[in-house]
């Protein structure tokens, strides 16, 4: 008798974020501007047609000034080919049964570089059973994960809940939290440690998202307000309450862009202007509410701190690729792949008792 040789199935984990030119050239950042327009601008405000080549065009031409005047050069793809790196390293210790059970694959893609996020779901629809899409943003909303969601509907049409799954709410985790205030506390460096008998502040920074749209109402899509808002609350009881804490207070720190009607008031420059006007002795800038650093956090925010003018400060990077972070990303991952994996198992024996 010959045994019947059952193959694996295979699954994708794919690692995406925005993604941000590598090398800084108008030629490079026109395309990247134009696709931001087009997927996330245009979701809260109406840009007509014929502007969106101008605007994204003024926005690549300034940024490439900017950046090149400070000689910034974006480390953000960088640290996501680490991140699914670590996650790889991680997934192949990880003893969760469902990795003995499946052939997992980790990748990494991009909604506004290549390689682009919406081009490898072509493939991957054609050669795996199955993916998992890491956002690497906490916070949930149109913005982010959901232009994943978005995108993975586009591609996968009726197929997408069979062979899709998406990693959402992490930042309701209590593990991230956990890991994440530790690793806050173990960067702190020797000379804001010596001033936790003073005032030392916590600027907590986060992208901000829209609280009303051009007209005062409820913005039509979702934002991901009330979770940001929890996110916050949750990570400054923690801190607050930590046996390691030396912060006198924390603080929202938002990053806001200017289009689409009111952002959320609770911006980095308010928290940094209330630390100064109090006269605290230090204050830390930590983005908790990103993965990975970017433009927006290592040049952006850390700017606004470093010409706050207040007597010692210091910018925390995020977890980027920490062994610890990359642990607990592989239990989150391995509990969709056992979710797809048991959906698809308890579908296919439904189709065989078919009649």
């Amino acid at each position: 008798m010959v045994d019947r040789i059952v193959s694996l199935k295979k699954y994708a984990v794919v690692v995406a974020t925005y993604g941000e030119v590598e090398k800084v050239t108008v030629r490079n950042l026109w395309p990247n501007s134009r696709r931001i327009l087009k997927v996330i601008t245009r979701q809260i405000t109406k840009v007509p047609k014929a502007l969106v080549y101008f605007i994204a065009d003024y926005r690549s031409t300034k940024h490439y000034i900017n950046w090149k005047l400070n000689r910034y050069r974006s480390s953000l793809l960088a640290i996501n080919r680490a991140q699914k790196n670590t996650l790889r390293r991680a997934l192949a210790e990880n003893r969760h049964p469902v990795l003995s059970e499946v052939d997992v694959t980790v990748l990494d893609a991009y909604y506004f570089v290549p390689p682009y996020f919406e081009d490898l779901l072509l493939q991957l629809r054609r050669d795996y059973d199955g993916i998992v899409v890491v956002s690497m943003i906490p916070v949930e909303s149109a913005f982010s994960c959901g232009v994943a969601c978005q995108m993975a509907l586009d591609v996968y049409g009726d197929d997408a809940f069979l062979r899709v799954r998406v990693l959402s709410k992490l930042w309701k985790d209590d593990h991230l939290h956990r890991l994440s205030i530790d690793y806050l506390f173990s960067q702190l460096s020797e000379a804001v440690q010596s001033r936790k008998e003073g005032k030392v502040g916590l600027v907590l920074v986060i992208h901000g998202t829209l609280v009303k749209d051009r007209a005062g109402n409820t913005p039509q899509v979702f934002t991901g307000l009330e979770e940001t808002v929890e996110f916050f609350g949750q990570m400054k009881r923690k801190i607050m309450a930590d046996e390691k804490n030396i912060f006198r207070d924390v603080r929202q720190g938002c990053m806001n862009h200017s289009a689409g009607g009111e952002w959320m008031a609770d911006t980095i420059e308010k928290a940094l202007t209330e630390f100064k006007q109090e006269g605290y002795d230090a204050v830390v800038m930590y983005p908790y509410g990103f993965f990975a650093d970017n433009s927006e956090t290592e040049y952006d925010a850390r700017k606004l701190l470093e010409r706050a003018g207040l007597p010692l400060t210091q910018y925390v990077r995020c977890l980027n690729d920490s062994e610890p972070f990359g642990r607990w990303l592989a239990g989150r991952v391995a509990l969709e792949l056992q979710a797809l994996y048991t959906l698809q198992k308890t579908f296919e024996s439904l189709e065989e008792r078919r009649p």
